[in-house]
């Protein structure tokens, strides 16, 4: 292994993000696979209960677990000081009260979506929902017939932006069908017209290469709590 590149542990290393985020690891100039941690054994993949060990000599994890064992994992970061990016959805509100604490401590990067682009799509959506307060608004997602969660992490995400822009709640729709990556359409419905903003995902490679430009970037950042709004800048957008 070339020593210098950043040494990443892959949380979720046997689901298929952890899996995308290993391919992706090969092709990268920067980062290097250290080892996969999973409750499903595998080739270069350890237990849970190895990770404390394992972050002290690594440079950072990548998570695509589950929310309660992504909660633990972070601890284990912050206890090692090193930085995680999480691409885990389902938290609940005390769990993400958690994780703010645990940023006190290392720097913690959480993103339902880690697409940049899609991210873009969240901030213009809350753009277009304050300078179009008469208009109709809902979110349309769709998903693959396995993803658990619903409405989906992004969509909630839409929706969060959205309310914060204009102060009104914008209800979601949620499909699970089929193998689709991930789709997501904000509806704007006016009286004589209507705007439609859609993301389509072709590939997890899109999520999996997000991932790592977001644990390039965190490496190089002070203990705190951080997502895509702070990487490409998008919070200047809210003043507009």
């Amino acid at each position: 292994m070339n020593t210098g590149l950043l040494k990443v542990v892959v949380l979720g290393a046997a689901g298929r993000m952890g899996a995308s985020v290993r391919a992706r690891l090969a092709l990268s100039k920067d980062l290097a696979f250290f080892a996969g941690v999973d409750v499903k054994a595998g080739t270069d993949i350890k237990p849970p209960s190895q990770f404390p060990a394992l972050i002290k000599t690594a440079d950072l994890a990548v998570d695509f677990s589950v929310p309660a064992a992504s909660l633990e994992f972070a601890r284990a970061c912050a206890q090692a000081h090193k930085p995680v990016v999480i691409g885990v959805t389902g938290f609940s509100a005390a769990q993400i009260t958690a994780l703010l604490a645990i940023s006190k401590n290392t720097a913690v990067f959480l993103s339902p979506n880690m697409s940049p682009a899609v991210n873009l799509t969240i901030a213009a959506a809350a753009l277009i929902a304050k300078k179009l307060p008469g208009f109709d608004r809902c979110i349309i997602e769709t998903h693959h017939a396995a993803k658990k969660d619903a409405p989906s992490g992004t969509a909630l995400k839409y929706a969060e932006r959205i309310e914060k822009a204009c102060g009104s709640k914008t209800p979601i729709s949620s499909v699970r069908a089929g193998d689709i990556v991930g789709e997501h359409t904000v509806l704007y419905a006016g009286p004589y017209e209507r705007v439609e903003l859609t993301h389509r995902a072709h590939s997890r490679a899109v999520f999996a290469a997000g991932a790592l430009r977001a644990a390039l970037w965190l490496y190089a950042q002070k203990p705190g709590f951080y997502d895509y709004f702070d990487l490409l800048g998008l919070k200047e957008l809210e003043q507009l």
